[in-house]
C-alpha cells in the first residue's frame, strides 16, 4: 500500500472519531435535559452570595421536641437522597434543612473555594443563616460526613450535635476511582463528561446503587426517588469528580484539627461497608472526638440512612440530650438485618 493511503486510513479513522464523538455530545445533552424533565427541583434556591443553593426548608412545627437539623448529602447524591428516609420519620418534630451541596442536584457551584468540604460547609452555613437557623444538628452521610467534620471545626457556635452516617473523613491507602480523576482534569475532563460518562454511567446506575447498598439490598424506587441520575449530567458529574479527587488532600489535612471538636457526636457504620474503609473513617472519627459514640453493626453496607434510618433518628435523639438506649436500638437494627445477603453485581 503506497505511503499516502496510510495517511487516507488515519485521517478517516479521526473523522469517524470527532463523529463518535459528536453524537455522544448531543445525546448527553438530550438525555441530560430528559434526566431533568424527570427530576426537577423540589425546594427553593437561596442566593448564597452570587450563587444558589438548592435547599428544602422544612419550617419549626409547634410543639418540636428536636433542635433543628441539616442534612448533607454523600458523593453523587442530592438532597432528595436524606430527604426520602428522614423527612417522613421526622416531620413535626424538628425544623430541617435539606440541602443540595455546591455543584450537586440543583445548586450552582459557585467560586473555586467549594471544590473542598470547608467551602461546601460555609455555604451550608450561609443558608442556615438566611432561613434563620442558627443552631443545628448536622447530619452527614459519606462525602457528607467530611463536610459535617469542617462544619464543626469552622462554625461550633452553629454546631448543636453531630450524627456521621458511614463517613468518609480520613486519609486512606490508595486513591479514587480512574474516572473521577479523569473527569476532575482541565480540558479532557470536560470533553469526557460531555461525551462518555453519561451514556456509560446509565449502563451502571441499578448496578451501582445495588453495590453502594450490598450486602442489604436497595429500596425498588431508590433511583426514582433519589434521582442518582442528575449527578451524570455534565457539570454535575465534573463537579462531584473534582470532589472526591480533592477530598484525600483535604481530609489528610484537615482531620488532625477533629480533636477540637466538642459537639456531641454519633457515628453510625457497618463492617460490610464495601464504599469506604470504616476502620480508617469511622474508628478515627471516634478516636478523634472526645465523648463520641460509634455504633458499628454487622452486615451493613453503605447507607445507613436508608438501611437503618430508624436507628439513625435514635442518634438524633441522642445527641439532642433525649434518654436513648442507643446500644439497645442498635441491636435491634442488627438483627433487622441479620440475614439480608444482597450482592453486588
Amino acid at each position: 500500500m503506497p505511503p499516502f493511503s496510510f495517511r487516507i486510513v488515519f485521517l478517516i479513522i479521526l473523522v469517524l472519531i470527532a463523529f463518535l464523538l459528536i453524537g455522544l455530545a448531543l445525546w448527553t445533552q438530550v438525555k441530560a435535559a430528559e434526566i431533568e424533565k424527570q427530576h426537577p427541583p423540589v425546594g427553593e434556591m437561596i442566593d448564597v452570595g452570587g450563587y444558589a443553593i438548592h435547599a428544602v426548608h422544612v419550617p419549626r412545627p409547634e410543639g418540636a421536641d428536636l433542635p433543628a437539623l441539616v442534612f448533607i448529602h454523600g458523593a453523587s447524591g442530592n438532597l432528595l437522597d436524606q430527604m426520602t428516609p428522614f423527612r417522613p420519620k421526622l416531620e413535626g418534630r424538628a425544623e430541617m434543612l435539606f440541602i443540595d451541596r455546591p455543584g450537586h442536584g440543583w445548586s450552582q457551584r459557585g467560586g473555586p473555594a467549594n471544590a473542598t468540604p470547608d467551602g461546601q460547609a460555609a455555604a451550608i452555613a450561609r443558608a442556615m443563616e438566611i432561613k434563620g437557623i442558627s443552631r443545628a444538628i448536622v447530619v452527614g452521610h459519606s462525602f457528607g460526613g467530611a463536610i459535617a467534620a469542617s462544619f464543626a471545626l469552622e462554625y461550633p457556635q452553629m454546631t448543636a450535635g453531630l450524627v456521621f452516617l458511614a463517613p468518609a473523613t480520613h486519609p486512606w491507602p490508595g486513591g479514587v476511582s480512574w474516572y473521577y480523576d479523569l473527569a476532575s482534569v482541565p480540558v479532557i475532563g470536560s470533553l469526557f463528561t460531555r461525551t462518555l460518562a453519561l451514556p456509560a454511567g446509565m449502563t451502571r446506575l441499578e448496578s451501582g446503587s445495588a453495590c453502594v447498598f450490598a450486602p442489604n439490598p436497595a429500596p425498588d424506587d431508590y433511583i426514582t426517588a433519589t434521582a442518582p441520575a442528575l449527578v451524570l449530567r455534565p457539570a454535575a458529574f465534573r463537579n462531584n469528580a473534582i470532589d472526591v479527587a480533592n477530598l484525600k488532600p483535604y481530609v489528610t489535612k484537615a482531620s488532625p484539627r477533629y480533636t477540637e471538636i466538642t459537639a456531641p457526636t454519633v457515628i453510625i457504620t457497618g463492617d460490610s461497608d464495601s464504599v469506604v474503609l470504616a476502620h480508617i473513617h469511622s474508628e478515627g472519627l471516634a478516636r478523634d472526638i472526645e465523648n463520641s459514640k460509634l455504633l458499628w453493626l454487622r452486615n451493613l453496607g453503605h447507607k445507613p440512612d436508608h438501611v437503618t434510618t430508624d436507628l439513625a433518628v435514635r442518634a438524633i435523639e441522642s445527641v439532642a440530650g433525649l434518654d436513648v438506649d442507643l446500644d439497645a436500638a442498635a441491636r435491634k437494627a442488627e438483627a433487622a438485618i441479620s440475614d439480608d445477603n444482597a450482592s453486588c453485581p
